[in-house]
């Protein structure tokens, strides 16, 4: 989940930094001509704003993840946990035939793990040390393979490519609307007053919470197809007992009944459309099914 997180938000800053610069330069002016919007002009810039968010996103994903959990990359094993997650990575990098990862650890008291980078072959795979207190080794290595496999299905650059055209429909849409606004609610004839800028900001946030949605469909979609990389590279049964124990601590740390409906994920149909994974219990009752 954090590997996705951080790469909408740093794709949402983005986005914003681009668009209050090119109002500032003035730019957002091309779309106007002769008293109405230039389509291609804008379709263009929706593009290229679109794709830059979501590409530059991609190329900081590394940095901002060792930063954002503090995670401390093995370069040379201290002690036999460390020498075993890089002989275990490396191991599964090349049966999935890509190129070695960095390997780190953070400290987290929860179970978990993620990989990140822009290629296959230079990508990032962190585990946190409350996953190495409380996984067996087993668990633990089928936890790393469904991460391994995460990077050598290519899913951060498929996901950029999602996020790339969800992008470039919202900005196209949002300017529309705040041209249309300018005009119809602000009485700006040129619709390029600051009415189009604050109506056009406004609709680029609600038209990203929609887009967000295609893009965590596209997540929990994925994270099967991960699941199953994991069972081939560590053993299925293996996969399933890492995703029982996850499911095992969740349940504990589950809220009290009493205030449950209060929580963040709470699991009922809207939540889950923002929701990075799949419930953990249909992805073990996919791997059961699976042959």
């Amino acid at each position: 989940m954090k590997r996705i997180f951080l790469f909408l938000v740093t794709n949402l800053a983005i986005l914003v930094v681009i668009s209050i610069t090119l109002r500032l330069l003035g730019v957002d002016r091309i779309m106007n001509q002769s008293g109405g919007l230039n389509f291609n002009a804008l379709l263009v810039m929706s593009v290229v704003m679109g794709f830059a968010g979501s590409i530059i996103s991609l190329l900081m994903s590394k940095w901002m993840a060792k930063r954002s959990v503090g995670a401390h990359v093995i370069e040379t094993p201290a002690n036999a946990t460390e020498q075993w997650l890089v002989n275990t990575v490396k191991r599964q990098a090349e049966q999935a035939g890509i190129g070695m990862p960095e390997v780190a650890i953070y400290d987290s008291p929860e179970i978990n793990a993620f990989a990140t980078g822009w290629n296959r072959n230079s990508a990032l795979v962190a585990v946190s040390t409350g996953l190495m207190n409380n996984m067996s080794a087993d668990e633990a290595e089928a936890v790393l393979g469904h991460e391994v496999s995460h990077v050598a299905n290519g899913d951060m650059v498929t996901l950029t490519l999602v996020q790339g055209v969800v992008n470039t429909f919202v900005i196209f849409f949002s300017r529309i609307i705040g041209f249309v606004a300018d005009r119809m609610i602000f009485k700006n004839e040129r619709g390029e007053g600051i009415g189009f800028f604050v109506s056009s900001m406004i609709a680029q946030l609600l038209l990203g919470v929609l887009a967000n949605m295609v893009v965590m469909w596209f997540s929990r979609y994925r994270e099967f197809h991960a699941d199953t990389g994991g069972a081939q590279l560590a053993g299925k049964q293996k996969m399933i007992a890492a995703l029982e124990r996850l499911k095992l601590n969740q349940e504990q740390a589950a809220l009290p009944k009493g205030v449950a409906a209060f929580g963040i994920s709470g699991g009922g149909a809207f939540s889950r459309l923002f929701m990075t994974h799949p419930p953990l219990e249909e992805r073990i009752e996919a791997l059961r099914r699976s042959a």
